[in-house]
């Protein structure tokens, strides 16, 4: 062969491997004013004939159509994907529940992903991961009641694998509706979630606890929380799982159950000491009963720090503003970081400080996580206070900020996120979109 045509050989087989690497297109989003020619798949399957084989009679039909509509993630497939998660074969229905949640999730999961010419590695789309996640895995959509109400049906299944998908999927899901949707939501769901509490299946139970503490923590504009839902995580602290019985300890506390206040009361005096005394005065901290302020008090000069820290906790939500010269007095001589984030944090709630005093901490990466949820109880009443970190050039900063401000609750903080919608940063984009989403729905539809 000549060495010109040699050359060209080279270059035009290095060309077609090249394009062989290259990723499959997107899939593509639904043309302006026709969803149904949606492109769902390399297969140019419309949504309609995907609508169409979801009611088909052959299993392996429906399994098919549900993997292709798990992958697009199309939003208009949610409710057609509902009926689907209560089918009659199990594999039809976890693919459903993964389905929907691919399509609420903040960053969807893509499940298969070309590496070199040939190899694809599968990512699952599994609910428990999600869950632990935290609320800022879903996007800005809106869940439709129709999903919500078919996850709580196929909690019911006989298969505990699909039972404890659907209920860990809604403990996902079921935290994005807000104002009159929510107090129904949690007024019917309550006692389904709280039934597992009794089940025989340690796994089921423990999902049921962590679920309650999740979906039920509570909000500014939430009723009381019933006693059929509090009692069963009372009931749990007497688990014989040693996890299902530190689930129920946070339960109660993000529920800020008062009539658990004596049961764990109790707990800690029995404990005394390490991880499950911890607990137990974590969740009296987050209840923040004014009958625990002695209890609080008294930890305060004590030689275990993270104990020192949860009573400050515990002093700032019980409005103990009598406790602010103690507060201070342990905050001047503390050398443990930790403790003397919570200090702070109980100063702004107490009013004797100035937001900064938490949100500056934002800035030490080890200290972030704490923060946070310090920064989502602080936040409403005081959105405005929060200008100049919004601003920070920091995009973590600004991200952070959003997130909290968005989990918050107060739709005044809308005015403040929604010129981050266009940020720079895209993350910061994506997540004010989220925060502006959640804001809007509290606002539009006030708790009568």
């Amino acid at each position: 062969m000549r060495e010109s045509h040699r050359h060209a050989a080279i270059v035009l087989t290095l060309l077609v491997f090249a394009l062989l690497a290259l990723p499959g297109p997107p899939d593509l989003p639904a043309l302006p004013g026709r969803p149904g020619l949606a492109v769902l798949s390399a297969a140019q399957i419309s949504f309609e004939q995907a609508a169409a084989d979801l009611v088909s009679a052959d299993p392996a039909t429906r399994l098919r159509t549900v993997q292709t509509l798990r992958r697009a993630a199309y939003p208009e497939a949610a409710v057609p994907l509902a009926a689907l998660v209560t089918d009659a074969q199990d594999d039809i229905q976890l693919e459903a529940i993964a389905a929907e949640l691919n399509i609420f999730l903040a960053e969807r999961v893509v499940t298969r992903k070309r590496i070199a010419l040939v190899v694809e590695v599968r990512n699952a789309v599994h609910a428990e991961p999600a869950f632990t996640a935290g609320p800022n895995a879903l996007g800005p959509r809106p869940v439709p009641t129709e999903v919500l109400t078919a996850l709580r049906t196929a909690m019911r299944d006989e298969n505990p694998r699909v039972a404890l998908e659907a209920l860990y999927a809604f403990g996902v899901l079921a935290v994005e509706p807000g104002g009159n949707a929510r107090r129904d939501l949690l007024r019917a769901s309550g006692p389904d979630v709280a039934a597992f509490i009794g089940s025989s299946d340690a796994a089921l139970r423990y999902a049921a606890v962590r679920v309650l503490g999740r979906v039920f923590a509570k909000r500014a504009q939430d009723e009381p929380i019933e006693s059929t839902v509090g009692d069963a995580a009372i009931t749990a602290l007497n688990d014989n799982e040693r996890a299902v019985k530190a689930a129920a300890m946070h339960a109660l506390g993000a529920m800020r159950y008062d009539r658990g206040v004596q049961a764990l009361s109790d707990l800690f005096a029995y404990y005394g000491k390490g991880d499950a005394a911890a607990a137990a005065l974590d969740a009296l901290a987050h209840i923040g009963h004014s009958t625990s302020v002695p209890l609080f008090t008294a930890q305060l000069s004590g030689k275990t720090p993270s104990l020192r820290g949860i009573a400050m906790e515990g002093l700032a939500r019980a409005g103990a503003v009598s406790q602010i010269a103690a507060i201070q007095a342990v905050l001047d001589k503390e050398r443990n970081p930790n403790v003397a984030l919570a200090a702070a944090f109980a100063l702004v709630m107490l009013g004797s400080a100035p937001t900064d005093r938490v949100a500056d901490w934002l800035s030490k990466p080890k200290l972030r996580e704490q923060a946070k949820p310090y920064l989502i109880e602080i936040a409403p009443g005081r959105t405005t206070m929060f200008a100049h970190q919004l601003l920070d050039s920091d995009p973590q900063i600004r991200l952070d900020i959003v997130d909290v401000l968005g989990i918050a609750g107060d739709p005044a903080a809308i005015a403040s996120v929604e010129p981050l919608m266009t940020d720079r940063d895209p993350q910061v984009a994506r997540a004010a979109e989220r925060a502006v989403a959640r804001l809007r729905q509290v606002a539009a539809k006030p708790v009568s």
